[in-house]
């Protein structure tokens, strides 16, 4: 089986799974022009058991569907590692999260392990906080077209509430599409 990054996995197992859409799409937030430096303790906010209201579009029918879910964070190696375990069982959908910073580089890779296949994403995606936001761009193809997926963690209050949302760009980052947005709560 070929390995698929979070996103390609994620935005896959929704789209065969879920028939349309109710909702916003998120708004992308600019990027620094030269990321800042990660540190350990920066997906501190994440750590802990979580309610998770999803905001799903579906492209082909441009309706949005909005389904419950939710999460158990643990940080690991003072700061440096993140793990998510996210269930969402109205869509029979699971998986892991898996942040790591690289302290020699001073940055974020964010992995996925989808829980029907259990094999690791071979590509992390990259990423930064600017601004108060996570931001975690990947650039792929979409029809033989180039597009950039971003996934944003923002809205954060620690220990209350924050947002992770994804977007398209087909226009090198000019413009915005929402694609997800989760809702996170403190259980």
């Amino acid at each position: 089986m070929t390995q698929l990054s979070r996103r390609t996995i994620v935005t896959s197992a929704a789209a065969l799974s879920l028939a349309g859409l109710i909702g916003a799409p998120a708004v992308a937030r600019p990027q620094a022009k030269a990321p800042t430096p990660g540190k350990p303790g920066d997906f501190d906010f994440l750590t802990g058991d979580w309610k998770i209201a999803n905001k799903w579009r579906n492209k082909t029918t441009d309706s949005w569907l909005e389904f419950p879910g939710e999460a158990t964070v643990r940080g690991i190696l003072k700061g440096v590692v993140s793990v998510e375990e996210l269930r969402i069982p109205a869509r029979d959908f699971s998986g892991m999260g898996l942040r790591t910073l690289d302290l020699e580089k001073k940055v974020w890779t964010d992995y996925w392990v989808n829980g029907k296949a259990g094999v690791m994403g071979r590509d992390g995606v990259t990423g930064s906080f600017e601004n108060g936001a996570g931001i975690f761009d990947s650039p792929d193809t979409e029809n033989g077209k180039p597009v950039i997926y971003r996934g944003i963690w923002d809205k954060i209050v620690p220990g209350v509430s924050h947002n992770w949302s994804s977007l398209i760009s087909r226009d090198n980052g000019k413009t915005w599409e929402g694609l997800w947005l989760m809702e996170w709560t403190r259980a």
